[in-house]
């Protein structure tokens, strides 16, 4: 079971009831916050006003922090490489993103697998490589989350041919 976020007790934000998200004066365009809802649980919040539940791993209808931290991967990984994606696939072609792996002993993330998994049956093994190449440097070069925490965590990829027996996915050797 992992571990995150550690409580050290603070007094800070011990109200519970409805999520009050106090602004500050450093409140500008990227800034989210989390509002407590109850024991070590908080709502999440965009300035657009989107919220998500955060909570310990397991917690129904919560996001864990490690949970999150590797939802903005594959979001960030998918967003990058679509554009990619979509010109040598199609507009309407389905692509999911995995990322898989647990905190460590020292309640650290060390390594994570990303998968994406896609339909390559239409392809052939020269369009594969270009593909696998185009979505490698596309998240490369695009996916801020990746950059940011690439040089703490092990990144692993995969490309994923969901057409080998859809629903079972088999990864493409790289």
């Amino acid at each position: 079971m992992e571990r995150e976020c550690e409580d050290p007790e603070s007094e800070l934000g011990r109200g519970i009831g409805a999520p009050v998200h106090v602004p500050t004066d450093n409140v500008a365009h990227g800034s989210v916050s989390v509002a407590r809802t109850g024991e070590r649980t908080f709502e999440g919040r965009n300035e657009s006003g989107t919220s998500i539940l955060i909570g310990p791993a397991g917690t129904p209808g919560h996001f864990s922090p490690g949970e999150l931290l590797k939802l903005a991967l594959a979001g960030c990984a998918g967003m990058s490489a679509d554009r990619g994606i979509a010109r040598r696939l199609g507009e309407d072609a389905a692509v999911t993103v995995w990322v898989h792996g647990a905190s460590n002993a020292e309640n650290r993330y060390d390594r994570v697998v990303e998968e994406i998994v896609l339909d390559l049956g239409g392809l052939d093994d020269d369009a594969r490589a270009t593909l696998e190449r185009v979505i490698r440097a596309s998240i490369d070069r695009g996916c801020t989350v990746e950059r940011s925490i690439g040089e703490q965590i092990d990144v692993a990829h995969a490309i994923v041919d969901a057409a080998v027996e859809p629903g079972h996915a088999a990864a493409v050797p790289n």
